[in-house]
């Protein structure tokens, strides 16, 4: 356990920016971690739900700015204007202590800017996929962040290569990833009583996702229906998703099928298998060792500029962990109802391939490291606050 921190100079204040809903997951264990040994430490920046029940006095919400792809960007670009002036006006209102940067590296690199210039000390949580593609932001990285903290393993010796102070800490959803229910009761409290199999849908963390991903897993539903009658589906809904935008797109189906909120890895832990977003989601289902299929579709443009800058032979964060194939990845036009029929047929029906699957996703959980990412995390973080 971390010891408790003198006050002496003072209550410390914390900028804390997540732009996204994983970032915000794991930001607000971090906060809880901190609070848990310095209580008056004051947090605010940029999140969602998770920060704001931590306790962070948000400046602006990330569902606001949240996006994948280099064009969609363009969408939200007047959110992301306004969440950097908020944060800019932030910074003229008192001095920091600390600012902690969760991932989203278009956005927190640039106010990593405006704070080095202002001599805040920057602790960088969870890296930007420099190892995927745009590997030249590590020099950019080197220069502005003091502190580099990386949740994957191959991560570290990437950063420590390049004279980055950098400290791996595991994964903190090794924390975070354990169903809530028993399965009986999960499964009772949604009316589903039946003993069919159940695949759970993860269509994305972002609205534009689910528009593009959810009607062809809904697609695909109704054409594995025919060959394998008694399946049922969960929708699991990400909490910053337009619940109506999901109903809607449902209503349009006629199938066995529940609409799951803020149960997530209840809906992992019952589903034989998952068809999902490429996205943090992937490492959820592994550590619960439950089979997937990685579905990504983005604009053409967005697709192609990113094949030419891509430096990694996958998509899917499970599959960069295990350094080959487990999980099939479904990729732009590969992202169709047939072929998620076809994949999904051969995982359920083929138990040689779940088992191997399985073995595959119970050596990803060991490589993510042990329990406590978060707790190592707010030891760094104190210690830097200590430093200002």
């Amino acid at each position: 356990m971390l010891e408790k921190v003198s006050n002496r100079s003072g209550p410390k204040r914390v900028l804390i920016i997540a732009g996204e809903a994983s970032g915000d997951l794991h930001g607000g264990s971090l906060v809880k971690a901190v609070h848990r040994v310095a209580p008056d430490v004051r947090f605010y920046g940029i999140g969602g739900e998770c920060l704001k029940k931590a306790g962070v006095e948000l400046l602006f919400r990330n569902s606001q700015l949240a996006v994948v792809g280099i064009t969609e960007v363009l969408t939200k670009l007047r959110s992301i204007l306004r969440a950097l002036g908020s944060v800019k006006k932030s910074l003229a209102e008192g001095d920091l202590d600390l600012a902690i940067l969760i991932d989203f590296p278009d956005f927190n690199l640039r106010v990593a800017t405006y704070l080095k210039r202002r001599g805040v000390p920057i602790l960088y949580y969870i890296s930007p996929q420099i190892w995927a593609w745009r590997g030249w932001r590590i020099r950019k990285i080197k220069r502005l962040v003091d502190k580099m903290v990386v949740v994957l393993p191959f991560e570290a010796s990437l950063y420590r290569e390049r004279n980055v102070d950098t400290a791996f800490v595991g994964h903190p959803l090794l924390d975070i990833v354990k169903p809530q229910e028993k399965a009986s009761e999960f499964l009772r409290r949604l009316g589903m009583v039946s003993k069919g199999p159940i695949i759970g849908f993860f269509p994305g963390s972002r609205d534009h996702e689910v528009r593009r991903l959810l009607p062809i897993m809904l697609e695909a539903a109704e054409r594995l229906v025919r060959q394998l009658p008694d399946l049922h589906f969960l929708v699991s809904v990400a909490p910053d998703i337009d619940r109506h935008e999901v109903h809607r797109l449902v209503r349009s189906y006629d199938l066995s099928l529940e609409i799951v909120e803020n149960s997530p890895y209840d809906t992992m832990a019952v589903s034989e298998l998952l068809i999902v977003a490429s996205g943090t989601v992937t490492l959820e289902a592994a550590i619960l060792n439950t089979p997937m299929v990685i579905l990504y579709r983005v604009s053409p443009l967005t697709y192609s500029i990113g094949r030419m800058m891509a430096q990694v032979g996958h998509i899917g964060l499970v599959n960069l962990v295990a350094g080959g194939t487990v999980a099939p990845e479904l990729i732009q036009d590969d992202a169709s109802p047939q072929r998620v029929v076809e994949e999904a047929l051969s995982i359920l029906t083929d138990g040689t391939r779940t088992t191997s699957m399985k073995t595959a996703l119970a050596e990803v959980r060991e490589k993510l490291g042990t329990p406590g990412a978060s707790e190592r995390t707010a030891r760094l973080a104190l210690e830097m606050m200590g430093r200002t």
